[in-house]
């Protein structure tokens, strides 16, 4: 399904349809989605005509991508279109026309602004931030950080000077939590998601290898970097002592689950800087930040969407047996390319986990 337009998606005429013959569109967690769609072109056709300024294709407009697998309807991205390539080849039937672009977070990235909020909590900025892109169909979830961290207006008010989107980052960043746009369930429909990384809820069906005729991914792979932690270490004086001491950054299990049954234990020590003129919640929030940054166990593989029978979901949990004791258990959906032709439909996807050892005995098959 492919829907175009300005601020409300509608669906794209017949003749640009079937002029797609391909289409690449990256989710990530914590990042900014893109997609890239190939049309075949000539002379007076339709994507040729489109990439006018008044066309469908040309840039700043909506485009929605959407897949029907077993009568579900799956929204792969909704995001405007910033950069279009016309290839023009000498034969007939051989030029193409490329067009880019990124998830609706695009938007929130494109006017410096200076705002207060004064008394606002980081989670209700975000929502606030978030709440005035509702035209687009984007429905703010923030979460409040595990530690209160409540701005005393008489004292400290804080103030955006950036873009919206450079803005919600670095409040995310801040207090340990990520900021990205979650498309779905419906087109047209979209989250704005502000908190930590999801690592509860259901498993999405398991991704097996190693299991002759049960295999559904076609290569997995898998590496463990043992120097990926580290404690987060600074010093501060807090008056009107005049002895500095030391604060060490909480676990990262205050504010996410372990999916592992041995998570890798820490190997090394860094130093959290900038810190200067910061309460000790905040410098605490910043140091759990900074240890949530990376996992020690990151797996990536490729599969074929009608062998696997769903489609792989980003920002959610999956399965892995197949694998090893080692490597077997849940992970978290860290980043999913998908890649769809006429014929095709495979994804490329990004696995993560915090340590070795599987956490239960079984996952959905």
């Amino acid at each position: 399904m492919l829907l175009v337009g300005d601020v409300v998606p509608a669906p794209a005429p017949a003749a640009l349809v079937d002029a797609l013959r391909g289409a690449r569109i990256t989710s990530a967690s914590g990042r900014t989605g893109g997609f890239q769609l190939t049309f075949a072109v000539s002379a007076g056709s339709e994507p040729a005509r489109a990439v006018m300024p008044d066309g469908a294709l040309h840039p700043r407009k909506r485009v929605v991508v959407a897949v029907v697998l077993a009568g579900r309807c799956h929204v792969l991205m909704d995001g405007v279109i910033t950069h279009q390539e016309m290839h023009a080849a000498r034969e007939p039937g051989r030029s193409f026309l490329v067009v880019t672009g990124e998830d609706l977070s695009a938007l929130m990235d494109l006017e410096h602004v200076r705002r207060a909020y004064p008394g606002l909590p980081p989670h209700l900025r975000a929502a606030t931030v978030c709440a005035s892109y509702a035209q687009y169909g984007i429905t703010p979830r923030t979460v409040a950080p595990v530690l209160t961290d409540q701005p005393n207006p008489l004292l400290d008010i804080p103030v955006q000077s950036s873009t919206d989107l450079a803005y919600l980052r670095s409040t995310a960043a801040d207090v340990g939590h990520v900021f990205h746009v979650e498309h779905g369930p419906a087109p047209g429909v979209s989250t704005a998601y502000w908190g930590p990384q999801n690592r509860d809820g259901a498993l999405q069906p398991a991704l097996t290898t190693g299991c002759g005729a049960a295999d559904n991914v076609e290569e997995l792979s898998f590496a463990f970097d043992a120097l990926a932690d580290s404690d987060q270490r600074t010093h501060r004086l807090e008056p009107p002592s005049t002895t500095a001491s030391e604060v060490i950054a909480p676990e990262p299990r205050l504010l996410r689950r372990s999916l592992a049954a041995s998570p890798a234990q820490v190997q090394r020590t860094g130093t959290l800087g900038d810190q200067t003129g910061r309460t000790l919640t905040r410098t605490m929030l910043a140091g759990l930040g900074s240890r949530l940054a990376t996992d020690a166990v990151t797996g990536r593989g490729t599969l074929d969407v009608l062998r696997y029978g769903h489609v792989l979901s980003a920002h959610r949990l999956v399965g892995v047996r197949g694998a090893g004791q080692a490597y077997d258990g849940r992970y978290f959906v860290a980043g999913v390319t998908h890649d769809l032709t006429r014929d095709t439909f495979r994804q490329h996807f990004t696995l993560v986990r915090d340590g070795l050892g599987a956490d239960t005995r079984t996952v959905t098959p």
